[in-house]
């Protein structure tokens, strides 16, 4: 693995595009999320459009695909981005259900594991299971950047959806209670899609979450 050139970011675009399950159809917006510095990076998930994620990469080595989950949204080019940038795309195995429904054909490259360490231009990124929102998602979290990356876990004002298959409301609560809002409060919360916000902002809000239901 290269050295660390230049400071570790977090480079963010946007793409449009679709999500399905159970039968409906919706149109979405996702992040384009690349974490790195000027000489290497992660691509956290790959939804609609390559041509934004190889923008925001640039020429960068790509160290790995990483998903959040398997929802179309966030996996429907993982293959093509894996290939265009020759590298592994991981996802965790809990998710593979999920991942065959987009990709019967095609496999993720390696399963990620609760408590896995990933490393990027030399800066450690922990890969938390926070299951809920589908059976096998996943936070990143940065503690060098004060960050983590939420996919459809959590976002400003609540839980990600939980009212289709593959997920289940008591566990999303659990996983950001236990896993997500045990941060430190001013840590960012980057999710997949929209704004971000910081655990401490989101945290006083848990009952809320609870008593709404999902």
């Amino acid at each position: 693995m290269s050295g660390a050139t230049g400071a570790l970011r977090l480079d963010r675009s946007t793409s449009e595009g679709t999500f399905s399950l159970d039968g409906q159809t919706f149109d979405v917006e996702n992040n384009v999320l690349v974490l790195g510095d000027d000489a290497e990076c992660l691509v956290v998930d790959a939804p609609h459009d390559l041509g934004a994620i190889a923008e925001v990469v640039g020429d960068r080595r790509v160290v790995a695909v990483v998903c959040t989950h398997a929802h179309d949204d966030h996996v429907r080019l993982a293959p093509a981005a894996g290939e265009r940038f020759a590298a592994p795309v991981l996802l965790h195995r809990d998710d593979l259900g999920l991942w065959t429904l987009t990709h019967p054909a095609a496999a993720p490259t390696e399963l990620l594991e609760d408590g896995q360490v990933l490393t990027v231009a030399g800066t450690e990124v922990h890969v938390l299971h926070t299951p809920g929102h589908s059976p096998g998602s996943v936070c990143l979290y940065v503690p060098a950047l004060e960050t983590v990356l939420t996919g459809d876990t959590l976002f400003a004002g609540g839980p990600g959806a939980t009212g289709r298959s593959f997920s289940d409301f008591p566990t999303i609560i659990t996983s950001i209670r236990e896993r997500v809002l045990a941060l430190p409060p001013g840590t960012t919360v980057v999710p997949g899609h929209g704004g971000t916000t910081t655990v401490g902002d989101e945290a006083p809000h848990l009952q809320e979450w609870i008593d709404r239901g999902h």
